[in-house]
This record gives structure tokens, C-alpha cells and sequence, in this order.
């Protein structure tokens, strides 16, 4: 039965899509691959010193562009074996249409202890590796409050005690996220929260 399956499947979805099935079995993380765009996401972060409050929440609806692409592969001590996406993360200010966040990193699988692995840097001197589970075939989870590498100044300035995300694609094919990152700034904490609904406008970005 599982052979005559098979047959069926190569002759009436083709190579491309027996392709496509084998890369979600490698790495079930695959599923986020695409290029997505969005214009429904906001932002929280702590307001700066040249405004009348610093350290109170400002709010900035954005849009932005997320690429997920397939990405290397990597054994660690020998043991671990990772399945990696590539993930670059571009965010535009809607009043200004500025950029004001960009993001290059990892969404990692690692199928023997089944566990997903979110690992980025953005360009202020800090990078993040959360880890967390696969909750189902299209919604992942991760975080972590132990690390981060920072710079000398953001450990003194904007140090960075937590950091949380869930992404998951949605019955209409949609992508949308929820993040949390903890900091500790202007001598107080603050939950600095961002999230967003994507749609996929192309499988990979133009060359």
C-alpha cells in the first residue's frame, strides 16, 4: 500500500512537489520559507531621551519584509545535527516610511532532540539564540533569558534579560508573529513587544 501511495504521489504531483515533501521531512521549519511582506505590524519600545518621557512606551506601526530562505546544515560536538533556514528581517517606520530595524540570522531545526533553535543578530551590537518547540507542523515557539551577546555599552545602557517569540502560518496562509524582548533601560525594565501579519508575495526574492 505504501508503495502503490507512492506511485501515486510521482505521477500526479511531480518531482517538485516529492521535493518540496522530503525538505519539510528534513526540516519541518521549511514550511516558513518565502519571501513575506506585511504593513499590519506595531511596535512598543521604550521612547527616547530627547523625547519628554524616556523610557515610556511609544508606539510605531511599520511595515516590513521577511525573507526565509533554505539555508546550511551544521553537527555540533559531533552529535547534534542542525537543519538551518536563513532569516533577513527588514522594518519600515509607516509615518516616515524609514527603516529602523534590520535583522540577519537563523531558524534552526534540530531533529533528534526535536527542538526549534531562533538565532539573529541585529546591528546595535546584540545577538539573541532562543530555543523552544515545534507546537505544531506550522507554529513554533522559542526563548530564553540567558543568551545574548552584547556590547559592552547595551550591557550598561539597554541590557537585554529576555526574549521570547511565537510564529506560526495561519489557515489563510498568512505568517504572523508575537515577540517580547525584556530590557532593562534608562534604569527600569520594559517589555518591548512587536508583531505582525505577513503574506507570501514569492517563493524566494527576485534575482
Amino acid at each position: 500500500m505504501k508503495i502503490k501511495n507512492l506511485l501515486i504521489v510521482l505521477t500526479v504531483t511531480g518531482a517538485g512537489l516529492v521535493t518540496q515533501a522530503h525538505a519539510q521531512d528534513v526540516n519541518p521549519l521549511s514550511r516558513f520559507i518565502g519571501v513575506w511582506e506585511g504593513d499590519q505590524g506595531v511596535d512598543v519600545s521604550p521612547a527616547q531621551k530627547k523625547t519628554r518621557a524616556p523610557g515610556s512606551a511609544a508606539v510605531s506601526p511599520f511595515f516590513e519584509r521577511i525573507e526565509i530562505l533554505a539555508g546550511p546544515a551544521a553537527t555540533n560536538a559531533s552529535e547534534q545535527d542542525l537543519e538551518a533556514l536563513t532569516v533577513r528581517q527588514q522594518v519600515f517606520r509607516k509615518s516616515d516610511q524609514q527603516q529602523f530595524h534590520d535583522q540577519l540570522g537563523y531558524l534552526i531545526w534540530d531533529k533528534k532532540n526535536a527542538k526549534v533553535i531562533y538565532s539573529f543578530c541585529v546591528p546595535r551590537g546584540v545577538c539573541v539564540s532562543a530555543e523552544g518547540d515545534l507546537n505544531k507542523k506550522d507554529e513554533f515557539s522559542a526563548s530564553t533569558k540567558t543568551a545574548f551577546a552584547e556590547t559592552e555599552f547595551m550591557r550598561k545602557n539597554a541590557r537585554t534579560e529576555g526574549f521570547s517569540i511565537g510564529m506560526n502560518i495561519n489557515a489563510d496562509n498568512t505568517l504572523s508573529y508575537s515577540q517580547i524582548t525584556a530590557l532593562n533601560i534608562y534604569g527600569n525594565k520594559f517589555s518591548h513587544a512587536d508583531s505582525n501579519v505577513l503574506r507570501k508575495v514569492a517563493d524566494k526574492p527576485a534575482q
